[in-house]
């Protein structure tokens, strides 16, 4: 373990600057009902404004500090290294846990619940309930190593298992994860060595055969088809051609900022207004992760990375998360929860908390929602 700061050089952040400065801007459907609309995309009108306000009123620095307010590491894991946050949680007691993100987020998202996760007492909590916390940036995400070809969850959780049991030496720790942290999650629970359980707020495990028996299941596996036909073009770039889309996006900051902040729109709970849901500073740190470490391209390599895997490794049929799993499911997804009915034939539920509001961000979007699923369930262990 080798101690870690965060410091972008200037020269770095004036180049982004510049770039998003000097964009110029095309046109969008216009129309009765179209002025502001996403459904052809990323809103221009939104981008404009963000990208205004990026130029003129965002500050690195101020996010740089917020994300050097944790202590961070860097450690070798087979041929990765991998950067992760590592908090120390209050009490005698505190449970080990390893918190997963996915694309298009980072290890950002977690800055909003390690200290509430690590020291709840100084949040109106119980001692009792605090841990230990590590958060990762994933393989060719952030601050971590980049793979030298693509690499999918089930091998980035047998990293992240060593991770915890060989590097910070915490076994017997929980998996909790969204979007790929979900499926990472779940192979750690699957196979890995020191897990003991998982929470996940989004679906990353189905088991082989498995799929939709009653009238409720396949009505709502119907819903689900269609809203990933209108939502999964990128999922299909990114699983077959990552390196195509690369190469304008490695040079555009204007265009890795719309084709991230498109997903928060679409994938988070925006019924109060998507400002509400999140601010201008928290999309653009989350970007500017992308632009500063240039990972946008081997951050897609996780889709490529999963359809290897599952040509070459394929689980066998009925493969069923055995150990306990939390559930966490939020109204507004890519990839709703299914009724609880079908998940249980995949996954030992021994939690489910199913909340009125918020999305796919969970611990960026809702935070303490998902910090009293993650609580809860660690009582039931």
């Amino acid at each position: 373990m080798k101690p870690f700061r965060i410091d972008v050089p200037q020269a770095t952040l004036d180049s982004i600057r510049a770039r998003v400065k000097a964009y110029e801007w095309h046109e969008m459907p216009r129309g009765e009902g179209l002025d502001d609309s996403w459904a052809y995309g990323a809103n221009i009108d939104f981008m404009r404004t963000l990208c205004a306000y990026w130029v003129d009123g965002y500050d690195w620095r101020r996010a740089e500090a917020a994300l050097n307010a944790f202590p961070q590491y860097t450690a070798a894991v087979e041929d990765i290294d991998l950067h992760f946050y590592f908090e120390k949680g209050s009490g005698p007691s505190p449970k080990p846990i390893i918190l997963s993100h996915g694309w298009p987020g980072s290890v950002f998202e977690f800055i909003h619940i390690i200290d509430k996760l690590a020291h709840p007492e100084k949040h109106g909590g119980d001692v009792k309930d605090a841990f230990t916390v590590v958060a990762p940036s994933l393989p060719g995400y952030g601050w971590s190593g980049k793979p030298k070809r693509p690499i999918g969850p089930r091998t980035t959780a047998r990293l992240f298992d060593k991770l915890m049991t060989d590097v910070v030496k915490l076994p017997n720790y929980i998996a909790q994860g969204g979007d790929w942290g979900s499926a990472i999650s779940a192979y750690m629970s699957y196979e890995g060595k020191g897990c003991k359980a998982a929470h996940l707020n989004m679906q990353g495990w189905v088991s082989p055969g498995v799929g939709p028996e009653t009238d409720e299941e396949k009505a709502f596996a119907a819903k689900a088809a269609q809203l990933f036909e209108m939502e999964g073009a990128y999922f299909r770039e990114q699983t077959t051609k990552p390196q195509t889309l690369s190469y304008g996006m490695m040079d555009s900051p204007v265009g890795v900022a719309a084709w991230i902040v498109e997903k928060f729109h679409g994938w988070s709970d925006t019924r109060m207004g998507f400002e509400k849901a999140y601010t201008k500073d928290q999309l653009l740190t989350n970007v500017m992760i992308y632009l500063v470490t240039r990972t946008f391209n081997t951050a897609t390599w996780l889709y490529r990375g999963r359809l290897e895997e599952q040509f070459s490794a394929p689980l066998p049929k009925g493969a069923r998360l055995e150990k306990p799993t939390g559930v966490a499911a939020f109204p507004v997804d890519l990839i709703p929860w299914p009724p609880r009915s079908q998940v249980e034939r995949s996954i030992n539920v021994a939690r489910w908390d199913a909340f009125e509001h918020g999305g796919h961000f969970a611990a960026l979007e809702r935070p303490d929602d998902l910090v009293s699923s993650i609580r809860g369930f660690a009582r039931q262990l």
